[in-house]
């Protein structure tokens, strides 16, 4: 599947590089180790150019360390819930029988569990750390991914390409592998950019709550101390707006990225758009136009 071509795309996939470029240069961007102390709560200057944390560490500098850990543990949880959800899905839909029912059930199960809750007891019983957090979103977040996945392959399983498949008498894996999978790709990529927005997002709530190992920088992380030092009380604002810009500008490009290539996969959503271009008609909000009623 080729990228799209559209402006949304390009925007997000530009500022997500950047992000990501910066995570990973951030030995050499930042002017301080993360760890390394200072002035306590003060304001942007030349020497701190996004000020200081309550505990003297430069924000600038936890910010780029934060993001490499933060940017870890969200595309590890997006590629394991990703590949459990494919391979639950595909098995299901294509094995069927009692094969189908089980995993069913087992989708259904975890689908019917309060995500949020399960998450906050296990991370509360287990280990603090990196690896506890991608255990347990990844515990948490495959199920949808798994029907949303046996859907599409129980709509792919009638096509005549697979019928042909069958009749040729090839290998129920090749037939998953080389058949199924190439023809699922693009709700394959909207699938996974969903889950790095997820997991993102969940990983700095739940280190926002205290169940993050303290002693790592992570963007959440940055939130909880903030909050402890009751940073918006105080007026600290640079310690709790950096790494909340941060989430925000990394689930804005992928929700781009995410609408560029729902667009590429669905004709149906840019046919409104090329049918105004192509007869020279502005586009405009439907909010917008009033309506005439005619009183002959």
């Amino acid at each position: 599947m080729r990228p799209p071509r559209s402006f949304s795309f390009w925007l997000g996939a530009g500022v997500l590089v950047l992000l990501v470029l910066a995570a990973v240069l951030a030995p050499v961007l930042a002017p301080y180790g993360p760890s390394e102390a200072g002035p306590l709560n003060a304001p942007p200057s030349f020497l701190h150019p996004l000020g200081t944390t309550g505990q003297g560490f430069d924000v600038l500098s936890q910010f780029l360390y934060g993001a490499r850990t933060s940017f870890l543990v969200s595309f590890s949880v997006a590629g394991l819930t990703t590949l459990i959800g494919i391979v639950v899905g595909l098995v299901s839909a294509y094995a069927g029988g009692w094969v189908d029912d089980v995993l069913s059930l087992l989708t259904n199960v975890f689908l019917a569990i309060p995500g949020v809750p399960l998450m906050v007891v296990l991370a509360a019983f287990l280990p603090p750390g990196e690896l506890t957090i991608i255990l347990v979103l990844t515990f948490t977040g495959w199920s949808f991914g798994a029907r949303l996945f046996r859907s599409q392959a129980l709509s792919l399983r009638e096509r005549e390409f697979i019928a042909a498949s069958r009749l040729a008498r090839e290998a129920r894996w090749r037939i998953i592998v080389v058949e199924l999978l190439p023809n699922m790709l693009s709700i394959t990529v909207a699938y996974l950019i969903n889950q790095v927005i997820y997991a993102i997002t969940a990983e700095a709530g739940l280190e926002f709550l205290g169940l993050g190992h303290s002693s790592k920088v992570t963007w959440g992380t940055m939130l909880n101390w903030a909050q402890n030092d009751s940073a918006l009380l105080q007026g600290y604002w640079w310690t709790f707006v950096v790494p909340g810009l941060g989430i925000a500008l990394t689930a804005s490009a992928l929700a781009l990225i995410n609408h560029a290539v729902d667009e590429k996969a669905d004709p149906r959503l840019r046919a409104a758009p090329m049918l105004r271009r192509a007869f020279g008609l502005r586009t405009r909000s439907a909010s917008l136009i009033t309506p005439v009623v005619n009183h002959d």
